[in-house]
């Protein structure tokens, strides 16, 4: 799949290239990015007028409490005022001692000109003996007969938030309704407060989402919409009916607009019947001002797309031309006009191409002069290379004869009764025979280590006790291939140079070891040794390119072959100390082979 792609765009037009680069890298990019950036910009949105109606309604719920508290206070001093008791529980037997004594307590009249929280205050009182002034007021049948009256009657102490009716003016009020214990059971007043409705709906007004004030019996008690003002919530259009709920963030659908709905409970501690601020936005409001924001993003970036479209095909189309001017001087060369001279028009990388092909074809001039003295030169090279190649072909000697004369030998040898050099013989030729069957493949360690031993058998019959050597083979590494004649030209170079300058005995020992992924082989003697200026001559020439005359050839041949075959790191280490001897070793990669060559057997 992937080398068919690549071949559609080998095959593509430099202009469509540069077009489609621009789609892939700029246009795919700005479109994922904008993508990203509209959702997170609606996402940050949402969740900032999320955080706004929170404070909103916290900041509606603390107002608000402001105004209750006044409420619930008053209320409170009132209920446990002496004064007050005593005024309702007196028998008066004339007006004038009625209106003396409201007088007398103004209490009522001043907290309403003091608290712009209240509204109105009135008192219900059983004593038949007082007058009702609107403030002192004694409970009709009607009064009595009402939930909220016979709720504070029942429950002396306790008080409740209700949207009632004043019968005076005959509006509905917030009003914080509490029972007062007059003297006994029978003795029970009633107080009711109102709160200043219009306060609590300019506390609302001043929000920007649909703040509602609820109670209990899911009345609209303020609002910052005039005309949900005294309704109850059946009037606002809920599908899903989460605006019933007491507390929490919901969404629904409302007025046919997907909304969210945030409710928080507002509810006094000792009340009996609690409040709860009801927000509501639409999230289509929230998201215009996103929405404007996006649209004119999308067009600034689908302008700048066009634009960057038109330039891009602009560009494209120059560098094609130039393009297409230099192929067409490059089929002139390839037909054979070599005097073809191309216009340099700039100097960017196509005038630098420009320029390489006017010095390519000045170059291919000279060249083809060059290749025809040169095959003039080669032609007669070649001669005199045939007739070197005939004479070494009728110098040498039929291997075959050679096998043969050494295979005669071995036998009149061991009729007569020489069996050590009958095995000399025979190790010859088998050491012969080796080496001229070797290929250009490889060969495993553990035939390279037979020809060492054929090799170090011959010279200890020609220096006897002179020579000791030790094989020292790990089973693991045997079937190991290895390039042929890696490990001979050490071996050789450890008997030559091992025993020279040395009457004693000399060992040499040849060692093949594992260890984890690499396999490692070392040659050693216990000789004169090398003294270190010859060391460093001699690691100096393994490191030239070049050969010198007079070198180590075969070492620096093993050298070069471990380097070509396994990498530099895999060639020859020699170390050596005067008097003690010398080791020269490498190692080689197993590669997996070894365990494969094993299954195999």
């Amino acid at each position: 799949m992937m080398s068919f792609f690549i071949q559609v765009i080998n095959n593509m037009k430099i202009r469509n290239k540069l077009i489609l680069s621009f789609v892939v890298v700029v246009f795919v990019p700005v479109s994922i990015v904008g993508i990203f950036l509209t959702g997170e910009l609606r996402r940050f949105a949402f969740d900032n007028a999320l955080e706004q109606a929170y404070q909103n309604v916290e900041r509606v719920k603390k107002r608000t409490m402001e105004v209750v508290n006044v409420a619930d206070d008053l209320s409170y001093r009132l209920s446990y005022d002496e004064r007050l008791k005593t005024l309702s529980n007196h028998q008066y037997e004339t007006v004038y001692d009625v209106v003396r004594a409201y007088q007398d307590y103004p209490d009522l009249r001043q907290a309403i000109q003091m608290y712009k929280e209240i509204s109105n205050i009135r008192f219900y009182s059983e004593n038949e003996t007082m007058l009702n002034n609107w403030e002192f007021i004694f409970p009709e049948k009607d009064i009595k007969q009402t939930e909220w009256y016979q709720i504070a009657i029942d429950n002396i102490g306790l008080y409740r938030w209700d949207y009632i009716e004043d019968e005076r003016d005959h509006k509905k009020y917030l009003s914080v309704v509490k029972g007062v214990d007059l003297g006994g059971k029978e003795n029970r007043g009633v107080l009711v407060i109102n709160v200043n409705g219009r306060l609590l709906n300019t506390i609302l007004s001043q929000e920007t989402f649909d703040t509602i004030l609820v109670d209990s019996k899911n009345n609209i008690v303020a609002s910052n919409r005039s005309e949900l003002y005294g309704r109850t919530l059946a009037d606002i259009h809920d599908n899903d009916g989460v605006v019933y709920e007491r507390s929490g963030t919901f969404e629904s659908v409302i007025d046919n607009e997907a909304t969210k709905v945030l409710i928080e409970p507002l509810k006094p501690e000792v009340s009996t019947e609690g409040l709860r601020i009801i927000s509501i936005f639409s999230i289509d409001s929230i998201m215009k001002d996103a929405n404007r924001i996006n649209k004119l993003a999308m067009t600034v970036i689908i302008i700048s797309l066009i634009l960057a479209v038109l330039l891009i095909y602009s560009f494209s189309a120059l560098i094609s031309n130039r393009l297409l001017r230099l192929s067409k001087h490059i089929t002139k060369v390839g037909t054979g006009n070599l005097g073809v001279t191309m216009e340099i028009d700039g100097k960017d990388e196509i005038g630098q191409l420009s320029r390489q092909f006017n010095s390519m074809v000045r170059n291919v001039n000279v060249l083809m002069n060059e290749v025809q003295e040169s095959n003039l030169q080669k032609r007669m090279m070649e001669q005199k290379q045939n007739e070197i190649k005939f004479k070494m072909m009728a110098s040498q000697i039929n291997p075959h004869f050679l096998f043969n004369a050494l295979e005669s030998i071995r036998m009149e040898a061991h009729l007569k009764g020489e069996t050590e050099i009958a095995n000399v013989v025979r190790m010859l030729g088998k050491l012969m025979r080796s080496n001229l069957e070797i290929g250009s493949g490889k060969i495993t360690i553990e035939k390279e280590i037979e020809m060492i031993q054929c090799y170090l058998d011959i010279q200890q019959f020609r220096y006897e006790d002179r020579l000791i050597f030790e094989l020292d083979v790990d089973e693991k590494a045997k079937l190991v291939p290895i390039p042929p004649l890696i490990i001979q030209p050490l071996v050789e170079n450890a008997v030559i140079h091992g025993m020279d300058h040395k009457q004693e005995s000399t060992t040499i020992r040849v060692k093949v070891t594992t260890d984890k992924d690499q396999i490692i082989i070392s040659v050693s003697d216990n000789g004169a040794g090398i003294t270190p200026d010859r060391l460093q001559q001699i690691r100096g020439f393994l490191m030239e390119s070049d050969e010198k005359e007079g070198g180590r050839i075969g070492l620096r041949n093993v050298h070069v072959r471990l380097q070509l075959s396994y990498g530099a790191e895999h060639g020859l280490r020699i170390n050596s100390e005067t008097g003690i001897g010398t080791i020269i070793e490498f190692s080689i990669p197993t590669g997996g082979e070894m365990d494969d060559q094993s299954t195999d057997r």
